[in-house]
């Protein structure tokens, strides 16, 4: 039962392009990890010749950096509908593998090694920011057909920046071991453009959107971003109030632990505060950043309670 919310919180050639810098970065015995200076790819890091990490293409601007990179395919493990139009005009294909943050399970592993394998490449792996889940995906599937070594897999997620609070996505790189090309080759997958995704996951997807649009208003000094301009404070502290307040309404939560209701009822109260910050409050900047950090505080402790909790360590 937990395993669902983990996935519903959810649930990212070498020097040859012209107009793309990279930068290796590794330890003095392994590859050189290279992180692809880009515009449009946040956290884009390459792992080997034929697999690069990280976040979400948003715009046809990135697609179109992807398509320079010489990307044939795009591997989203996000729980967020993929772009499939967008990619699809600039003629790359997608596939949609989606695994939460409290590790990636071993059909979903096996999967993304055959597809890494076998679909045409170079492969882009991609979550939302390129940090955790995409690295940790990329760094598996490499191990398990042969093209990293754990220790190397293992250095890829530090110099991709995971943070070692995501404990399953690192006891997943390490316990990935290279797969029998036999058993590959048997393996039948149907890759899809796009998974089904649980209600509940919709749900939890678009609350962390909604998030990082207040985390990005909270660095404009809470006035809109002048990178989001269509972004207003108040408004966006309401939209995401208002999901706790669907999400508590829905069967789905009623059927999880009770912590888990808790935790999403303290988050709706907790937006709805800092909605009103924004609305009656407005210079008041004291007023909305302590608004601002018992939402903050409230989507750490879910993550710490129950989104990052490794596979095979929750009580259902």
């Amino acid at each position: 039962m937990l395993r669902t919310i983990a996935l519903v919180h959810a649930l990212l050639f070498a020097g040859v392009l012209s107009g793309h810098a990279f930068e290796p970065s590794s330890t003095d015995n392994g590859p050189k990890f290279e992180r692809i200076n880009s515009k449009h790819l946040p956290n884009a890091y390459r792992l080997t010749d034929n697999v690069i990490s990280g976040g979400q293409p948003q715009g046809e601007a990135a697609f179109a950096e992807l398509r320079a990179l010489g990307v044939k395919t795009i591997i989203s493990v996000d729980g967020a509908r993929p772009d499939v139009a967008t990619a699809k005009k600039l003629g790359l294909r997608y596939v949609h593998l989606p695994h939460g943050y409290d590790g990636i399970p071993a059909e979903r592993l096996q999967e993304l090694a055959k597809a890494v394998r076998d679909l045409p490449g170079p492969i882009y792996i991609h979550c939302h920011h390129g940090k955790h889940r995409s690295p940790a995906a990329a760094a598996a599937a490499c191990v398990s057909i042969g093209t990293l070594t754990s220790a190397q897999a293992h250095d890829a997620l530090k110099t991709a920046g995971t943070s070692p609070d995501y404990r399953g996505l690192y006891d997943s790189v390490r316990a990935a071991q290279p797969l029998a090309p036999s058993m590959l080759d048997a393996l039948t997958v149907e890759f899809h453009e796009t998974a089904e995704i649980p209600p509940l996951a919709d749900a939890m997807v678009a609350i962390e959107h909604h998030y990082d649009h207040l985390q990005s208003i909270s660095a404009a000094d809470w006035k809109t971003p002048p990178e989001h301009p269509d972004l207003d404070p108040p408004h966006e502290a309401l939209l995401l109030a208002e999901q706790f307040t669907e999400l508590l309404r829905t069967d789905a939560v009623q059927i999880q632990p009770q912590e888990f209701a808790r935790l999403m009822r303290d988050g709706e109260r907790a937006a709805y505060a800092l909605e009103q910050a924004l609305r009656d409050h407005p210079g008041d900047t004291a007023k909305r950043r302590s608004a601002f950090a018992k939402v903050s505080a409230n989507c750490q402790k879910c993550h710490q309670q129950i989104r990052d909790v490794p596979l095979g360590r929750r009580l259902d």
